[in-house]
């Protein structure tokens, strides 16, 4: 049975499953929407928006279909009608039909549960935490980094761990994206890891020669 979500689309911003997000949200139409989320179940799904959606912001510009959805956690309302809010990733959803009425777009979506790990899967996902956790330094932390720090994230479980990852680090829009397309936190994991050590192998390849003219 498909549910019906308003929508946030966002031309950086991807969501996903387990972890927070503080939005500001100060247009017109997002306010309404999340006055109507407040009254209603609080649940929102965040999509990013295709390339050249700037010609066309204030319309409807193509979204891609998968998306994440969300619950406010928490809101605050300032005197002027915008919020502050907290979103908490719930589901990754594919967006199957939209409501074209209304001052904010609306969705029917279908939700897209994870696909399951066996114990071979798990194992590898293990495997793969730990290469993560070196490729973004937390291995290379004193004892008593990791007891300050870094202690939130080490003590995740592996899927908010990798969700984690996925949307705080500096990776662009489109990659994030990708990510939350996988189709398990496994691929999720795999895909991020390659993704940084691409990143590792660039930075550390040696710069072209200068070319004299």
């Amino acid at each position: 049975m498909d549910t019906f979500l308003p929508l946030f689309p966002l031309p950086n911003v991807v969501l996903f499953p387990g972890v927070p997000l503080p939005l500001h949200i100060f247009e017109p139409r997002y306010r309404s929407m999340v006055a109507d989320a407040l009254t209603a179940d609080r649940r929102i799904g965040m999509v990013l928006l295709q390339s050249g959606w700037e010609s066309d912001y204030d319309g409807r510009p193509a979204i891609y279909p998968i998306g994440c959805s969300g619950v406010i956690a928490s809101a605050s309302k300032l005197d002027d009608g915008r919020y502050n809010l907290v979103l908490h990733g719930l589901d990754r959803i594919r967006i199957v039909g939209e409501d074209d009425g209304g001052d904010y777009r609306r969705a029917a979506v279908e939700t897209l549960p994870d696909r399951p790990l066996d114990g071979a899967d798990r194992e590898a996902l293990s495997a793969l935490r730990i290469r993560l956790s070196e490729l973004i330094g937390l291995r290379t932390h004193t004892e008593a980094d990791a007891e300050t720090a870094a202690a939130p994230l080490l003590s995740m479980p592996d899927a908010e761990f990798v969700h984690t990852l996925a949307q705080g680090l500096d990776l662009e829009p489109i990659e994030k994206q990708a990510l939350l397309e996988r189709e398990s936190v496994l691929l999720r994991a795999q895909s991020l890891a390659d993704l940084l050590e691409m990143r590792r192998l660039v930075s550390n390849m040696p710069a072209a020669p200068t070319r004299l003219q």
